[in-house]
Formats: structure tokens, C-alpha cells, sequence
């Protein structure tokens, strides 16, 4: 029966890639589920050395993404759902795809969304679980952010004294759900020119979980992230096992990194720009010594880690370089606005919004985004998507130029615009929500500018 199953959930994957309908990241999981419900217990227990299971509101991706690199770089096979299909039945599909393989994968790696981690981590039982930050995201299918919170911890409680659970202990709420795990391994940034002025008005965990007291900071980095202490009960954040002591920003070109070890530094210069990389090549140091990967081995394979697709990747287009910075909350453009105006030249941005269910269907985050140093910068702005006109308006609120703003009913109208506009050897920032930038990549791929998303799975 096993058999059988596996056999028809493989075959609906080459029909759907086929058919043209996608890359198969998702569809045969679901058959296989629909099919043997616990299917991804029955695959993972094949894999020798267990499997890591990495989840955020951001980084996750990218964090995945360098641990592949750093365990491959030990001589372990790996399977991992790289393409984005991060929910229960996007792993299925990633160990459907290798399961039939002689000799199969020895390690999994997954990425998991938030609210999908307690299924994921209820069967593949990993050896190690990576929690990375929490910050306020499609409120209409999370809800408040205390409530995955609440879920994270409850699932942390339950769970065996084989997994390690690695925490970032710069978000409070993180450093106190990981705070409970029978083993512990815990990432932070102790590098103080990082700093910035002070929490932003979209900081989210700013209460102490163990008293509810408002915390105060002495160190802030992104969002609600930095060190902070609770005035009430005297709880304060602890210092990190694994540290990012140095961070020496190269521009659009990456950063040098200096992270701190138990088993001693890691140095190494990765292509990936934004104080937010820096944090995500942190979680994987820290994820890929958990999972026995010697300390010698984990730089270089994160110093030969590109971007993952939308994620700080970098394309050339009609002599115009393409930066695609994902923008899905107000903490993640935050983070890549600061990115684009580390830029020296002049800024030509296309930014596009949609309300898709992949992107939540309330926007009113983009007015706590804080655009305004964007549009004072912006030379030429295009904006496009599903809710082009909600944009234009926090915008023109935001005080941007008419005359510097392009409004686009259609995002692939909006892309030639923009990279018409921008100035040959100049640089383009589009900042797009996910369905947008996987519009974006089908039209790049349709015009053999890039490779579609799956190809990476």
C-alpha cells in the first residue's frame, strides 16, 4: 500500500511539471497525505542522521539554505524542500522526490512555516529545531503574534530531550520558549556597531512573557530584536553560545562575519547583504554545529552560498543589475529598505503588493513600514500589484513626488518601465510580497533570465 501511494504522488508531480502547471513542491505531498496521512514519520525515518527543521517569520529560507551547504560540506547527503514548500505537505514532496534513491539522503533539512511547525515537527521528529524570530505577519491567517507564540512554546514543552532546540535569545519571546527545551543551543548578535537608535513603531514583542512587563533595551537591532532586560522581574537576556561578534557590511556585495563558537570562530565573507543575513548565517552556524558539522567546514560553505531566489538575488537585465529584496511585513521591508539605502548610486525602486493568500489579505502593514527614507531617496519609483492603488496612497501619504511615481495596473508593464528607466549599469531594487516575486520570477523565467524557483529543489 506504502508502495502504491508513493508511486501516485510521484506520478501527479511529473504530470503537474509537465503540464506546466509548477515545479510538483507541493501537489504530491498532498496526494501522498491525502493518501497515507503520516507519510512524512514513515520517509523520515529513513534518514540516518535525522534531519534539522528551521522555521521564522524571517530568514528561514535563506538559513536552510546555508545549512544545506554547511552539512554537504561534511560529505552527507541531504534532501531539503529549498524551492519553498514549507508546509507539511511541501515536505512530503522534498522526501517523496529522493526516497526512491539509492543510497537515499542521510540528513533533512526543512524549512517550516510558523504555524505549520507543530505538524512538521510531530512526525519528522528532527534532531534539531531552529527558532529564529517571531514578528508580526498576515495577521488574518495568524492572528496576533502572541498566539503562534503560544503554539511555539506548547510545542517546545512536548518535545523529546533528543532535539535540540536552537534559540535566538536577541527575540525575548523566542529566548523564552527555547528557555524551556531539555537541550539548549542559543544564537545572538554581541557586535554593538550594529545598533540601531532605538525600537521602531513596529516593534512587536515588547513585553516581558514571564511577567508582561514593557522591556527595556540597551542594545536594539531589528524590530523587537537586541538586548533587553524586564524592569519587573529582573530577567535579562542571556549571553549567546554562539555569537556574531563582528559584522563589516560590504554594500550590495555581502559582509565579512565573525561568529563566535563553543568550538571556536567562524569567519567568513558571504554574498548576502542586511544586518538580517547576518542574523540568518548566525542561526545556520549555530544549526550546523548542532547538527555535527565541524567548525572548519561551516565558513567556507556559507562563503559559497548564493542568494535564494527573491532573497537579495541579483540579476542582470538589459545591462541593468536587479536586486530582488522579498517584502512581506513591516520588520522585512524595514530591513530591506535599510539595504537599499546602503547603495551608493542613485535608487530606482519598483515595489509591488499583493494580497494573495500566499501574502495575507490585510495590507495595512505597509503603513507601519517606514518607507518615508526610501521615497526621499527614490529617483524613480514604480509601484505595481493586486493593491497597486493602497500603495500609491501610503506614498503619496508618505510624501513622495508625483512626478518620481509611476502607478502600473500590470507588474510585467512595470517591470520593463522600471528597468527602462533605471540608467544602463545602474542598479534596480524591486521589492515585491511572494506572489508578486513569483510572478516576477515566471516572467524572468519565460524570457531565460533566470531558472524557475523549483529548480533548486
Amino acid at each position: 500500500m506504502q508502495r502504491l501511494a508513493l508511486t501516485i504522488a510521484r506520478t501527479t508531480g511529473a504530470v503537474s511539471r509537465r503540464a506546466g502547471r509548477g515545479g510538483g513542491t507541493s501537489l504530491p505531498g498532498l496526494v501522498l497525505l491525502r493518501l497515507r496521512p503520516r507519510a512524512v514519520e514513515e520517509l523520515a525515518a529513513g534518514l540516518t542522521d535525522g534531519s534539522i527543521v528551521v522555521s521564522a517569520t524571517n530568514g528561514k529560507t535563506t538559513t536552510a539554505r546555508l545549512l544545506v551547504a554547511a552539512i554537504e560540506a561534511t560529505g552527507r547527503r541531504v534532501v531539503a524542500n529549498t524551492a519553498g514548500a514549507n508546509l507539511l505537505r511541501g515536505v512530503a514532496s522534498s522526501l517523496l522526490a529522493t526516497s526512491k534513491d539509492e543510497p537515499g539522503p542521510d540528513v533533512g533539512v526543512f524549512e517550516v512555516d510558523e504555524a505549520a511547525l507543530d505538524s512538521v515537527v510531530d512526525q519528522a521528529r528532527p534532531r534539531v529545531l531552529v527558532l529564529m524570530n517571531l514578528f508580526r505577519d498576515q495577521l488574518d491567517r495568524y492572528g496576533e503574534l502572541e498566539v503562534l507564540a503560544d503554539r511555539w512554546a506548547d510545542l517546545v514543552a512536548g518535545l523529546s530531550a533528543t532535539t535540540t532546540v536552537v534559540a535566538n535569545v536577541d527575540d525575548p519571546a523566542v529566548e523564552a520558549i527555547g528557555r524551556a527545551a531539555s537541550a539548549t543551543l542559543t544564537f545572538g548578535v554581541t557586535d554593538h556597531s550594529v545598533g540601531r537608535d532605538g525600537l521602531t513603531h513596529a516593534a512587536d514583542s515588547t513585553t516581558c512573557r514571564t511577567c508582561g512587563t514593557v522591556l527595556e533595551y540597551d542594545l536594539v537591532t531589528i524590530g523587537h530584536l537586541g538586548h533587553w532586560r524586564c524592569p519587573g522581574c529582573g530577567l535579562v537576556r542571556p549571553e549567546p553560545d554562539v555569537a556574531l561578534s563582528e559584522v563589516r557590511p560590504r554594500g550590495l556585495d555581502g559582509q565579512d562575519l565573525v561568529v563566535q563558537t563553543p568550538e571556536g570562530p567562524v569567519s567568513a565573507t558571504i554574498s548576502l547583504p542586511g544586518l538580517h543575513n547576518a542574523y540568518n548565517a548566525t542561526a545556520a552556524v549555530a544549526g550546523a554545529l548542532a547538527m555535527g558539522v565541524p567548525v572548519g567546514d561551516i565558513g567556507p560553505a556559507l562563503e559559497a552560498t548564493e542568494a535564494a531566489f527573491g532573497r537579495a538575488e541579483r540579476l542582470p537585465v538589459r545591462g541593468r543589475d536587479v536586486v530582488l529584496l522579498l517584502a512581506k511585513n513591516p520588520t522585512g521591508a524595514n530591513e530591506n529598505i535599510r539595504t537599499v539605502l546602503g547603495h551608493d548610486g542613485p535608487v530606482h525602486a519598483l515595489v509591488a503588493l499583493n494580497d494573495r493568500t500566499a501574502d495575507g489579505h490585510d495590507v495595512s502593514w505597509i503603513w507601519d513600514v517606514d518607507h518615508e527614507p526610501l521615497l526621499d531617496r527614490a529617483e524613480r519609483l514604480d509601484v505595481a500589484g493586486d493593491r497597486v492603488y493602497d500603495l500609491a496612497l501610503r506614498f503619496r501619504y508618505g510624501g513622495v513626488d508625483e512626478d518620481h511615481m509611476t502607478v502600473h495596473e500590470d507588474l510585467a508593464e512595470a517591470f520593463d518601465a522600471a528597468v527602462e528607466a533605471t540608467p544602463e549599469s545602474g542598479t534596480l531594487f524591486v521589492l515585491p510580497t511572494y506572489t508578486a516575486m513569483i510572478e516576477l520570477q515566471h516572467l524572468l523565467t519565460e524570457r531565460g533570465i533566470t531558472k524557475a524557483f523549483w529548480h533548486d529543489a
